[in-house]
């Protein structure tokens, strides 16, 4: 069949009713659906969106509000630019920092270190220089995509003003950091992806409130923001909704087959569909293992607070301190930081102890005010060793698929997942490749 994705034709919002109405309208009182989406974070609800535009009977199913578990405290950035994933430290000095809880940009729970250990040992597998170079061509086309994708649905959504094509500010306060990219940024040249390497000068001409406090700075011009997260995932609820779909509460851990269909139960009553997606990010682990699925999973935690900005200070685009460890990127709720990551229990009591080590080196780059929250925000991240996510139809279980395994990526790539899913799920030619985020492989 012809292949259909931006370009494909979105169902008229006229039909929204239509498909309401065969949504809930089913003998014995049992409503059925094309698909059940279960998790309403951004890349569940991309999903929904994705395969609803497609004129599908569509129902996205959750515990809790739509976009505010991880999708909500990340650093809002489309990372169209990203060459490397993140990697194991390969120097002993950064071990040994981590080791030693000095390390802005990690904290573990010791605890819980035996139970993440073999997930450690296959990251690091994964993280030798020519796996990362493999995982970069792979993830290249998917990643390549991923603002057009979002740029077509904030046009559809009217949500267009969320987003910034500024592209992405990384100091090193270390030249030496630096000299280290040069595998990067050669592979970089490789896939034409754009970048130049400032002096301290050129760099605050970028950002002019930036204290030099930094040797070198890589600007990435490719890759964009978003200045509301929770916003666009709230946008492409509403566009979903206008073209039929429907939203309930619910607990995914209903999910059972019912003859040839999945249902699940809802606050509304049951609900079958013919296909279900998985779409639960860090809870989908232990919600798989119930099907005989598993999948090697990790959570790195991370937080956010958000700060107001002295004086006349300002930030047009995201800021990453690389030697220090965060992230300062404008938002409308101010500036936000976000931390490195945390190993740590998904459920466990926070431990925001990086801010204590990044605050000295983030006030000094850049003229932070008061705390424009009262919270410091805490979610998890689930991440699948070689970094991709799993992508597909679900090992044998027929019309179960997974979108799962997102990482860093999950507001990136959300909108390009639900394409790719839609593309399978309706018998189209991929618009990328789907083998390298087949669920199989870890079989």
């Amino acid at each position: 069949m012809k292949g259909r994705g931006s370009a494909h034709r979105p169902a008229a919002d006229r039909h929204g009713s239509a498909l309401q109405r065969r949504a809930r309208k089913e003998r014995q009182g049992i409503a059925r659906v094309d698909a059940i989406v279960l998790g309403a974070g951004i890349v569940g609800v991309s999903v929904a969106l994705q395969l609803a535009r497609r004129g599908m009977a569509v129902a996205l199913v959750d515990r809790g509000k739509p976009g505010e578990e991880t999708s909500y405290g990340n650093a809002g950035i489309i990372e169209a630019n990203t060459v490397f994933p993140p990697a194991f430290p390969s120097d002993f000095g950064s071990l040994m920092r981590i080791a030693l809880k000095r390390a802005p940009e990690a904290n573990y729970h010791l605890s819980f270190l035996p139970k993440v250990a073999p997930w450690l040992l296959a990251f690091r597998a994964a993280s030798q220089p020519e796996r990362l170079v493999e995982t970069a061509r792979l993830n290249r086309p998917f990643l390549a995509q991923s603002i057009a994708e979002h740029e077509t649905l904030l046009a559809e959504a009217g949500a267009s003003r969320y987003l910034r094509k500024t592209g992405w500010l990384k100091l090193y306060r270390n030249e030496k950091t630096v000299r280290g990219l040069a595998r990067e940024f050669e592979v970089a040249r490789e896939f034409g992806l754009p970048l130049d390497v400032l002096d301290v000068a050129a760099a605050r001409a970028l950002e002019p409130s930036l204290n030099p406090v930094f040797e070198r700075a890589v600007f990435w011009p490719q890759a964009a923001s978003i200045s509301n997260p929770l916003g666009v995932t709230k946008a492409y609820l509403a566009r979903f909704v206008a073209l039929g779909g429907i939203v309930l509460n619910g607990d995914a851990r209903t999910l059972h087959r019912n003859g040839a269909r999945w249902r699940v139960e809802t606050d509304e009553g049951a609900l079958d569909g013919d296909h279900a997606v998985v779409a639960l990010g860090p809870w989908a682990g232990e919600f798989l293992a119930q099907f005989g699925i598993r999948l090697p999973f990790a959570v790195k935690r991370g937080y956010h607070r958000h700060f107001k900005a002295e004086g006349n200070a300002s930030l047009g685009r995201p800021v990453l301190d690389a030697d220090a460890g965060y992230v300062i990127t404008p938002m409308e709720h101010g500036i936000r930081m976000t931390t490195g990551v945390e190993f740590a229990a998904r459920d466990a009591a926070p431990s925001p102890v990086q801010f204590d080590r990044i605050m000295p080196k983030a006030r000094e780059l850049f003229p932070l005010g008061e705390r424009a929250d009262d919270k410091t925000w805490l979610g998890a991240r689930p991440c699948l060793p070689d970094s991709r996510a799993a992508i597909g139809r679900a090992p044998g279980q027929a019309g179960l698929w997974l979108a799962v395994g997102h990482a860093h990526w999950g507001l990136t790539l959300g909108p390009v997942t639900g394409r790719l899913i839609a593309d399978m799920m309706q018998g189209d030619a991929p618009f990328v490749d789907p083998s390298p985020y087949r669920p199989e492989r870890f079989s």
